[in-house]
């Protein structure tokens, strides 16, 4: 009989966070939903559950410190502990449409920066002391350049990529893995309806993640044209991005 894994997933309740609880639990996971609140997570955790796989319910904002590792904590207690933890909990506000305001950029880096690392330190003890894990955070393709109009997504995100690939090489003496996730354009409510070329749906961007994880993947990014862009626009000049870049936002 295969061992059985767990999982922890920030975001839970709709979007790639939804999707993920889904994947995961289809390839045997029990799997702990954290979102901001209980009743938005209880169709996941039904989904879970027909899945054959036990669901762990708790309610919490990662923008609270004490709050996500209370979190982290009473998950790993009810599963006996996390084999998989995903920071995937995330928000674009501060969309630039002739003016950007600290207030907006204040809550992305709240909850993409300051919510991501909490939930990864938080779940970090625990992991070398059993002697497995991996910790998963969800950034972007913009991580590799930013994109005109989501200064604050883009730097949240930039941050995000950076904070993983030190941590992973820190850690690379340890049992403890990190998996840095750049996807593209996700059907998802960040997209605020609109859905670019090469828009891929949330369950199938489940499905690239947990594959990448499972296979030990120090990055995962698709799809595969929007990440080459994205690296090639990382290596142009100033002047050149400049005149390209708007084009697209």
């Amino acid at each position: 009989m295969a061992a059985r894994r767990t999982a922890l997933i920030t975001g839970a309740s709709r979007g790639i966070g939804r999707a993920l609880a889904e994947a995961l639990a289809g390839r045997g996971y029990d799997v702990a939903l954290v979102a901001r609140t209980a009743s938005a997570l209880e169709d996941v955790a039904a989904s879970v559950e027909a899945a054959g796989r036990r669901a762990f319910v708790r309610p919490a904002d990662v923008r609270d410190v004490d709050a996500i590792a209370a979190a982290v904590k009473d998950a790993s207690a009810a599963l006996e502990g996390l084999d998989v933890v995903v920071a995937n909990a995330g928000v674009a506000r501060g969309r630039w449409s002739g003016k950007l305001t600290y207030e907006d950029c204040a809550d992305v880096i709240d909850v993409n920066v300051r919510g991501a690392v909490a939930t990864l330190l938080a779940a970090l003890p625990g992991m070398l002391e059993r002697g497995r894990g991996t910790l998963v955070g969800i950034s972007s393709v913009v991580a590799y350049r930013g994109v005109p109009k989501l200064a604050a997504y883009s730097g949240s995100k930039a941050f995000l990529s950076s904070f993983l690939d030190v941590l992973r090489v820190d850690l690379r003496k340890t049992p403890v893995r990190v998996v840095d996730v750049r996807p593209g354009y996700v059907a998802t409510d960040l997209l605020e309806g609109r859905r670019p070329p090469g828009t891929v749906d949330a369950a199938t961007a489940a499905r690239r993640i947990v594959r990448g994880v499972e296979r030990g993947a120090p990055i995962v990014t698709f799809p595969w044209h929007l990440a080459a862009l994205m690296r090639l626009l990382r290596c142009m000049p100033p002047a050149l991005y400049d005149r390209i870049a708007p084009r697209i936002a």
